[in-house]
């Protein structure tokens, strides 16, 4: 096989660095891409010493309008080959939809979608058709079900998840291998672990932490799996949503929004 090197979005943190570390684990190169200033080239020093792999980093904001064409610009000019595209840069948000104004959603929308579709399009114009090649877009949960204070962000995951599988259809039988990643609540940030920590029972058990998605993830993508849903507790979830009726969900959304309303 050619060697692979992977180009991981939102690197810098949660997820993303957790893909880089077991990405370099595995002794393969990686192009990593965050936001300047982020801690980048910590990470990728690190990760060069500790696990001896080839590290290039291109600090950009991927809400540029031109982000995605520089990206593989400077990838064409440095002559660094990528054949893995793991599309995880991505935006949530826990509110209300009028307490976010215009802008974050904008931001949002063109993080979650916008970045996602132009550097897939990008990167099947950048790879070599005659190998192997790799493209897991990072979609999640919420994208299957309808969650209260999570009304755009789920919609942008919703779109992900028929964007890959269109592609899934489209490119079948060629040499690109196109992943889903539908993880539920995941372990990253502080605020984050405050929140999981006070959670109980079946609903504690649906959160994971990172470093075990990120191997998840890859080990199902270099299988061809079409969707990896990292823990058992979520891929029960999914079950149970293709059997209970739509009015019965609906009375449970009301009963949960009902529930945040009075807390």
């Amino acid at each position: 096989m050619k060697q692979l090197t992977a180009l991981i979005t939102g690197a810098s943190e949660g997820l993303g660095k957790s893909f880089a570390i077991e990405w370099a684990q595995r002794g393969l190169n990686l192009v990593l891409v965050a936001l300047p200033n982020s801690g980048l080239e910590y990470l990728a020093n690190y990760l060069r010493v500790n696990f001896n792999c080839k590290v290039y980093c291109i600090e950009i904001d991927l809400t540029e309008n031109t982000s995605a064409n520089q990206i593989f610009e400077r990838l064409n000019t440095a002559g660094i080959e990528v054949n893995v595209l793991i599309n995880n840069a991505g935006l949530g948000n826990w509110s209300w939809f009028e307490d976010k104004n215009a802008d974050f959603y904008r931001t949002q929308i063109d993080l979650n979608i916008t970045n996602t579709v132009l550097l897939t399009r990008l990167f099947l114009n950048h790879i070599d058709k005659a190998a192997e090649s790799y493209i897991l877009n990072v979609g999640s949960l919420g994208g299957h079900f309808i969650v209260p204070k999570k009304q755009v962000y789920g919609a942008t995951k919703s779109f992900v998840g028929y964007f890959t599988r269109c592609l899934q259809l489209e490119l079948s039988g060629t040499n690109v291998h196109i992943s889903l990643l539908s993880p539920g609540g995941i372990n990253t940030k502080p605020e984050l672990l405050v929140m999981n920590h006070t959670l109980k029972g079946f609903a504690k058990a649906t959160i994971l932490e990172a470093d075990y998605v990120a191997k998840t993830a890859i080990d199902g993508m270099l299988k061809g799996k079409k969707e990896i849903i990292p823990g058992f507790a979520n891929r029960f979830l999914v079950v149970l949503d293709k059997i209970i009726p739509r009015f019965l969900k609906e009375i449970i959304i009301r009963r949960k929004l009902k529930s945040i309303l009075t807390a």
